[in-house]
């Protein structure tokens, strides 16, 4: 099953691409992390996802198969936007009834619960509240559709450490009790390793890294040695990036999931996400994608 499914996707705006044939497919019940770096195509994918965009070329679909933005799919797809489509002159309680009257499928006393949980009045002003409580109310809002899958497109852009820990709260909570699928863009990398099981990468328009988080994390290590060995490292070793540190010369490579001998004068040592992200957005051509070796661990429990 997957809860979203690109093929040869390509997005154009006048002479820009922000997409450029996007093959992807998310499975269902992950917690997805979206990165990039900005313009690389998060927003675009998450929009034709939600179906508030249409695709220039290929195809998309959400929920195994329905076509976004159609009448199957709109009640199945909860979608947040880093600027939260909310109307500030409205109070907390009308904005709860309009989303009401917009979603066929609406738990009401699942929204005013989570409001009340938070302290948010439901007479104050929408405009009023603090940027963490405008992100809990359009999540709230999202949530209350009851949806199968969850866009969130930089949510925590502009929260503070604690709001951002509480949004992530609420959010992880509703995973647990409903297993419904997440795709979460964030440059908050920190917080995206804590709950996300699922990671895809976008660079310069197109996917360049995709893969359950523990199996891309396993398929890949920090070398550490003498630079004059370099030449001599095994074809089976793909260096991603190499970096020298006096005498010393680090080297991320791609293991593709095989146990593979350490060379000589070599230590190796497991890779951080945010290292691995940071070095294949230095290195634009190097790509891993989804198969045999990036399926999941043995005992995996992520």
């Amino acid at each position: 099953m997957t809860a979203l499914e690109a093929r040869a996707v390509s997005k154009r705006y006048r002479r820009v691409w922000a997409l450029r044939d996007c093959n992807l497919a998310i499975p269902a019940g992950r917690v997805t992390a979206l990165v990039g770096p900005n313009g690389a195509g998060k927003t675009t994918l998450l929009h034709l996802a939600a179906g508030l965009r249409r695709a220039t070329a290929g195809s998309i679909r959400v929920l195994d198969g329905l076509v976004p933005g159609s009448a199957d799919a709109l009640p199945g797809v909860g979608f947040v936007a880093q600027d939260a489509t909310l109307y500030r002159r409205m109070s907390v309680a009308g904005m709860l009834h309009m989303a009401q009257n917009l979603n066929p499928v609406w738990d009401g006393a699942y929204a005013v619960r989570r409001i009340g949980e938070l302290g948010i009045p439901l007479n104050a002003r929408v405009g009023g509240l603090s940027g963490g409580h405008q992100a809990q109310l359009a999540l709230a809002i999202a949530l209350a559709k009851r949806p199968r899958l969850l866009l969130l497109d930089e949510p925590l852009a502009r929260l503070d450490p604690l709001a951002r820990h509480e949004f992530l709260g609420v959010l992880m909570a509703a995973v647990a009790a409903d297993g419904i699928s997440v795709i979460f863009s964030s440059h908050v990398l920190a917080e995206l390793e804590r709950i996300c099981d699922y990671l895809v990468l976008l660079s310069r328009s197109h996917v360049q890294l995709a893969g359950q988080i523990d199996a891309v994390l396993a398929g890949h290590q920090v070398l550490t040695g003498p630079p004059d060995q370099v030449p001599n490292l095994p074809a089976t070793l793909a260096p991603i990036r190499i970096a020298q540190a006096g005498a010393q010369v680090h080297l991320l490579v791609r293991v593709n999931g095989r146990r593979q001998p350490i060379p000589s004068g070599f230590t190796a040592q497991p890779t951080a996400l945010e290292e691995l992200v940071l070095a294949y957005l230095g290195e634009p051509s190097a790509t891993a994608l989804p198969g045999p070796e990036l399926a999941a661990p043995t005992g995996s429990t992520r």
